[in-house]
């Protein structure tokens, strides 16, 4: 089997784009994201995407299979919100082990599928991994600042069992994604290095944070440079940044973490700023020429897209990888 460090010595590799957008297209009623299984359930469930990898996994399948057709190297498992704590708002806290193990079997298995007709291009899965509704470094309530509604703990087990899941099922990488907490994503990162010294393995893992805004810093009011040193004890394949942003407006930040990273960099962007109906309208054309920017200073070993994205933008982005030479990892300390 390849190993998705080898292929980053080599060359630019394309992540995927977005889920959530493509499966808009199906227009899936409350009956669909039901499926026979969950007819009877007694509550909504409409909305509810990770489901979908039980009640659709055809169309889970599709997606995959239409990120990986235009080019790209990695797909996302459909797990944005696999974990108990997300779940608990349809109540399917009890499925959430099978939501990740099928979501990577699915994803797998296309992956596969794509690999064997291209061994020269290996084809690989990293299981998505969110940052849960709920923040362990600040309070949702203006009155109380000391509440918390999430603990440390209730993370890591939640994070644990997905990890599992994701593994059982086969992925080759885990993506901590979309992170606004850095201590949401410490205790991912805690559960990941505990599965794999019970298991002695070495599953690569990747780390996204989100900036949210011209402040440059994420909702728990970290600095690109403070993200990168918070979360750098543990031996990363890769740090990056994405959704929130457009990609002309995430360069610089993406920028000051390659000057200081000693892993790979990974960028994901929106397609632009959402308009006034919370859609995004950058064209694919639009987002290749300012992924090129990326590229032309060297910044970027993994690029893909976030909210807005589809195979199109995907494709565009493929195309110039070929062009350009991965940024080669800094062997001083970023201290």
């Amino acid at each position: 089997m390849k190993d998705i460090r080898k292929e980053l010595e080599k060359r630019i590799l394309v992540l995927d784009g977005a889920m959530g957008t493509m499966l808009q297209q199906y227009k899936f009623t409350e009956a669909d994201f039901r499926g026979e299984r969950f007819k009877d359930f007694e509550h909504p469930l409409q909305g509810n995407n990770d489901l979908l990898s039980l009640t659709q996994p055809k169309a889970i399948a599709e997606v995959h299979a239409k990120y990986f057709e235009v080019g790209a190297d990695i797909v996302e498992t459909n797990t944005f919100s696999g974990t108990t704590i997300a779940m608990a708002d349809y109540h399917l806290e009890d499925i959430v082990y099978e939501l990740n193990y099928e979501s990577a079997k699915i994803a797998k298995k296309v992956a596969d599928e794509f690999t064997a007709r291209n061994s020269e291009k290996p084809r690989f899965v990293a299981g998505a991994i969110g940052p849960t509704n709920r923040t362990a470094s600040m309070s949702p309530d203006v009155n109380d600042p000391g509440y918390r509604a999430i603990t440390f703990e209730e993370l890591r087990i939640a994070y644990k069992q997905q990890v599992e899941g994701l593994i059982d099922g086969g992925v080759d990488v885990l993506l901590v994604e979309t992170i606004f907490d850095t201590l949401n994503a410490k205790a991912a990162l805690f559960a990941i290095e505990e599965v794999k010294e019970e298991r002695n393995i070495d599953t690569p893992v990747m780390v996204s944070g989100t900036i949210t805004d011209a402040s440059g810093r994420t909702l728990s009011g970290q600095t690109a440079e403070a993200f990168l040193i918070s979360i750098s004890h543990i031996p990363l394949l890769s740090v990056g940044f994405n959704c929130a942003l457009g990609a002309d407006q995430l360069l610089p930040y993406v920028k000051r973490l390659s000057q200081k990273s000693p892993f790979y960099i990974s960028a994901y962007p929106n397609a632009g700023l959402p308009n006034h109906f919370g859609e995004y309208d950058q064209t694919a054309e639009e987002m290749q020429k300012m992924i090129r920017d990326y590229m032309e200073q060297n910044v970027v070993n993994i690029v893909g897209g976030c909210c807005g994205t589809t195979p199109e933008h995907i494709k565009m982005l493929a195309e110039i990888a070929q062009e350009y030479t991965p940024r080669k990892i800094y062997e001083e300390s970023f201290s």
